[in-house]
């Protein structure tokens, strides 16, 4: 399998330095380079890629709008953005993953470890563990109080779909939630995905960020 990605950077040379790492392998192909978030949208609707690899802070649109936008265009489903940021805890790293961002990368991260990551979300996997995404939505979530509206937004879910969402934004896998629920990871995975498609949400990453905001979870608890 060819994995298609989109580079957006503002800076030259550091989307050259993707490049160049990933011309050195015969599964990853750079279909497009954007110095700025609205030529990010563009190129992704023209190519459809498989992956962008988004830098945050860019000119015009930043990669955070970027990234709402590919996110809200149902044409772009199979797109899976990855942002890229300089910190672990960063407060625009949360807003992405609200926003619909399937993961983010360090960008002092290893060239093998970068080619990995495209690898495993092109496939449809997540990029995170959940428990990295939860550090970081909890962390931010200690500053805000849980929506108004969250039990409303909940609705849509059945008593076993929220008792996976919580088990999904403690950071277990499914087979971690089958063992807790004495299910198996197949139907574990199962609740997972209508939950998904319940709540609009695009990976388990927006699950965890829902679940918080929603008050279905709470920092510091489970």
């Amino acid at each position: 399998m060819t994995v298609r990605v989109v580079l957006a950077d503002d800076q030259t040379v550091v989307r050259a330095g993707f490049r160049a790492l990933l011309d050195l392998t015969d599964d990853l192909v750079v279909v497009a380079e954007a110095a700025d978030g609205l030529q990010a949208v563009e190129a992704v609707r023209t190519t459809r890629p498989d992956v962008v690899l988004m830098d945050i802070r860019m000119p015009g649109i930043d990669g955070i709008e970027a990234t709402r936008r590919i996110a809200a265009d149902r044409t772009l489903d199979q797109v899976r953005v990855v942002v890229l940021t300089t910190y672990q805890v960063d407060e625009y790293v949360f807003e992405a993953l609200r926003c619909g961002a399937a993961g983010f990368l360090i960008k002092d991260l290893e060239p093998d470890e970068l080619r990995d990551a495209l690898r495993t979300v092109a496939a449809g996997q997540s990029l995170l563990a959940p428990a990295v995404t939860r550090s970081v939505v909890e962390e931010f979530a200690r500053l805000k109080a849980p929506e108004a509206a969250g039990a409303e937004r909940l609705a849509p879910l059945t008593e076993r779909e929220r008792e996976v969402m919580a088990l999904v934004a403690a950071g277990l896998t499914n087979e971690q939630i089958g063992r807790e629920l004495i299910m198996s990871p197949l139907t574990a995975k199962t609740h997972v995905s209508r939950a998904m498609i319940k709540l609009d949400a695009r990976d388990r990453a927006q699950l965890v960020v829902l679940a918080y905001e929603t008050g279905l979870v709470r920092p510091g608890g489970r």
